[in-house]
């Protein structure tokens, strides 16, 4: 009968633990999902990115030029925008995926 005395601990410990899993952190932060198509390569500046999205959520390099990526990531739904910018700090090319439906028409 000792054997089974853990199977209703584990059960309690599964049960409480619900709540909590269900509450995951998000990462990122929101961001104007419908200016993305306001952007225009070759023309859009990083202060004109800015002033749309707000500060990158992360940056970095790709291929020795400036990235800025955009992005809301959740249990529930993810999006990034990922802008490259050339030597001029220019958008020199662009990215967005998302999961969201409401998205799919951008």
């Amino acid at each position: 009968m000792r054997i089974l005395r853990p199977l209703p601990t584990l059960m309690l410990i599964v049960v409480l633990s619900l709540p909590v899993i269900g509450c995951m952190p998000s990462m990122g932060r929101p961001f104007a999902v419908q200016k993305i198509r306001q952007i225009e390569i070759e023309k859009t500046t990083m202060a004109e990115i800015r002033q749309m999205f707000g500060d990158p959520w992360r940056t970095g390099l790709d291929n020795g030029k400036r990235t800025w990526t955009y992005g809301e990531y959740s249990m529930t739904i993810t999006r990034d925008l990922v802008i490259r910018f050339d030597d001029v700090n220019v958008v020199k090319s662009y990215s967005f995926s998302s999961s969201a439906p409401e998205d799919e028409n951008l």
